[in-house]
C-alpha cells in the first residue's frame, strides 16, 4: 500500500508478563500505549524528520503546543532564555505567562541581532528560540550565526520554520537543534487538521522532546497525522505554486500607489533578501504589505466585500487569505513600529487573474469611499 493505515489505539496488548513489565523499555520507538502515539503517528513522525534531515521528529497536537512543549522540556525555574522578537503571538503569550508563571525569565532580542547575540547570554540561559521570517514582519535572522553563539555556550537552539517548511529551509543543517512546524498549515495544506512537529537534531534532543510530550499528556489524532502525512506528499508542488502566485500578486501590489512597502524576504529590496538567498531555498505564499494608513472605515471597505480572498487566520492551505494585523505586532527589542496599515496575504492555490481581479475591486472600494 502508498499509505500507511489509520491507527486508532489507547490499550496496547502485550503477549506476556515480562513483556509488559518492560514495556517503557520501548517510550522511545514503540507503540506502548495510544497517548504516546500509534504506527501511524510514528509513520508521520519519521516522514517529518527525513524532510527535516532530524533524527527523529515527535508529532503534537498543534503548533502551538509544539513550541511550549519544546520550551519546556529545556527549561526550569531560575533559567533565562532568549526569545526572537518577532515571534508568533501565541509564542509571546506563552513566554510572558506560563514561562514567567513557573520561574523562567525570558528576553526579547532583535531578529537581526546575528551573532551578537553573544552580548546577551548569561550563565543561566538555556535556550534560544527564534522565528525567521518573523511573524508578520518578515525579519530574516542569520540563524548560523546565532546558532555558533549557543554552541559555545551549551545553549539549545530552537526556532519555529512554518513559514519555510523543511522543503525550502532545513534549520537542522544550519545548526539548530529543535525545528518546530504547525503542520496545521502547509504540511497539512487544507485547513482541516490541527497538528504539531518537533524535529530533533540528535537522540538526545529528541528524547527530551519525547519525554516533555509524555509528561505533559499531550497526543496527536491518528486521524490528523494521517491527513498531514497524505499532503506530505504533494508539499513541494504545492509550495512551488504558492510562491508563484505571490511573486504574481506583489508585482500587482507594488502598482498601487496605497502599497508603502511590501515585507517579502525573496524581494531584491527587502532588507532580509541576502540571508534569505543563501540559507533558503524558495519562498512561500505568506506576505505582508504595509499600506498607507486606514481607518476602521477604510479597513471595512477594503475587507468586507471580496469574493475570492477570504477572511481568517491558519493560512498554508489552497485558500487565499487577506486579514488586517489585528492587533498590530508587539515589539519590545527597539524595532521601530511600521508607519501604515500592516495587512497580511496568503496566496493560495487559485488562478492568480481570479485574485488580482480580486484586488483591483477592494483598491477600487477603498479609493471611491463606497461601503
Amino acid at each position: 500500500m502508498l499509505n500507511p493505515p489509520v491507527h486508532r489505539a489507547s490499550t496496547i496488548i502485550f503477549k506476556t508478563v515480562d513483556a509488559y513489565r518492560r514495556r517503557h523499555d520501548g517510550f522511545y520507538d514503540d507503540v506502548i500505549y495510544g497517548l504516546y502515539g500509534t504506527e501511524t503517528t510514528f509513520a508521520l513522525a519519521r516522514a517529518v524528520a527525513d524532510l527535516e534531515g532530524g533524527y527523529q521528529s515527535v508529532i503534537t497536537s498543534s503548533g502551538s503546543a509544539a513550541v511550549a512543549l519544546a520550551l519546556a522540556a529545556f527549561t526550569s525555574a531560575g533559567d533565562h532564555i532568549l526569545v526572537s522578537d518577532v515571534v508568533y503571538g501565541h509564542t509571546r503569550r506563552f513566554c510572558q505567562e506560563a514561562m514567567v508563571q513557573y520561574g523562567v525569565e525570558v528576553t526579547y532580542f532583535d531578529p537581526l541581532i546575528g551573532g551578537a547575540i553573544a552580548d546577551l547570554v548569561r550563565p543561566n540561559t538555556r535556550a534560544i528560540f527564534m522565528e525567521s521570517p518573523g511573524s508578520h514582519t518578515f525579519e530574516v535572522s542569520d540563524v548560523p550565526a546565532i546558532c555558533a553563539v549557543a554552541r559555545k555556550h551549551g545553549i539549545v537552539t530552537m526556532i519555529d520554520n512554518t513559514w519555510a517548511t523543511p522543503i525550502y529551509f532545513r534549520p537542522i543543517e544550519h545548526g539548530v537543534d529543535v525545528s518546530i512546524a504547525a503542520a496545521t498549515k502547509y504540511m497539512a495544506g487544507h485547513s482541516d487538521v490541527m497538528l504539531g512537529a518537533m524535529t530533533a537534531g540528535s537522540e538526545e534532543i529528541y528524547q527530551k522532546l519525547k519525554d516533555s510530550a509524555g509528561r505533559w499528556g499531550v497526543s496527536a489524532s491518528p486521524d490528523d497525522c494521517y491527513l498531514v502525512h497524505r499532503g506530505l506528499r504533494t508539499l513541494p508542488s504545492r509550495l512551488r505554486h504558492h510562491e508563484r502566485t505571490a511573486k504574481a500578486l506583489i508585482e500587482w501590489l507594488q502598482g498601487q500607489p496605497e502599497v508603502l512597502r511590501i515585507l517579502y524576504p525573496a524581494l531584491e529590496s527587502d532588507p532580509g533578501h541576502k540571508i534569505w538567498k543563501r540559507d533558503f531555498d524558495g519562498a512561500s505564499g505568506l506576505f505582508g504589505v504595509v499600506m498607507k494608513p486606514m481607518d476602521d472605515a477604510a479597513i471595512d471597505r477594503f475587507f468586507n466585500h471580496f469574493s475570492v480572498f477570504l477572511l481568517g487566520s491558519s493560512w498554508g492551505s489552497y485558500v487565499s487569505l487577506a486579514v488586517p494585523a489585528a492587533p498590530p505586532p508587539v515589539r519590545l527589542a527597539g524595532t521601530p513600529p511600521l508607519e501604515g496599515t500592516l495587512v497580511r496575504f496568503h496566496a493560495g492555490l487559485e488562478d492568480p487573474a481570479d485574485l488580482i481581479a480580486d484586488l483591483e475591486r477592494a483598491f477600487a472600494r477603498l479609493r471611491s469611499g463606497a461601503a
